[in-house]
């Protein structure tokens, strides 16, 4: 058996025209997980797709391109890596720019590199209680009180 593994080519890459990512249990029922956006997910799993097992760290998605591909917002992207990299999924290893069109680049945190095991850093991730005020609001919904809709006219008669 080759160093590789009997699965792989050189290139690390495996010889099945089937790829799969994985999402062990102990991920998916972890308080970090479950605290994650359905964006969010929707970006790890991207980028997680473009993960070959030797390009750990070097994983890249724009903005635009996530938008694109994903059919979010430039915006919703950003926070969505954002909220990866807070809970402990990816960690940013290169700062893109838009001078040069460069996109940052991402390690995956449940994945090997060649000069590390996979750190895991989601499973030490623990819910501080803010999130709810990133999402929303804090309130208890029950006291929100709210008038009758008001049509107000402009001076100048019209609607």
């Amino acid at each position: 058996m080759s160093r590789k593994g009997r699965g792989q080519n050189r290139t690390g890459r495996s010889r099945r025209k089937e790829q799969y990512i994985g999402l062990p249990h102990k991920k998916v029922e972890s308080a970090a997980w479950r605290a994650l956006s359905g964006n969010a997910i929707k970006v790890y799993l991207e980028l997680h797709r473009r993960y070959w097992g030797g390009n750990n760290g070097k994983l890249s998605l724009s903005l635009d391109e996530g938008a694109r591909v994903l059919g979010l917002g430039k915006a919703t992207v950003k926070r969505a890596l954002e909220d990866l990299e807070e809970k402990g999924f990816i960690v940013m290893t290169r700062r893109g720019h838009c001078y040069g069109r460069r996109a940052s680049e991402y390690r995956l945190t449940g994945q090997r590199t060649d000069s590390k095991t996979a750190t895991r850093d989601w499973e030490n991730w623990t819910s501080d209680g803010s999130e709810n005020s990133e999402r929303g609001s804090d309130t208890d919904p029950s006291v929100v009180v709210m008038g009758p809709f008001q049509n107000r006219r402009v001076s100048d008669g019209s609607v």
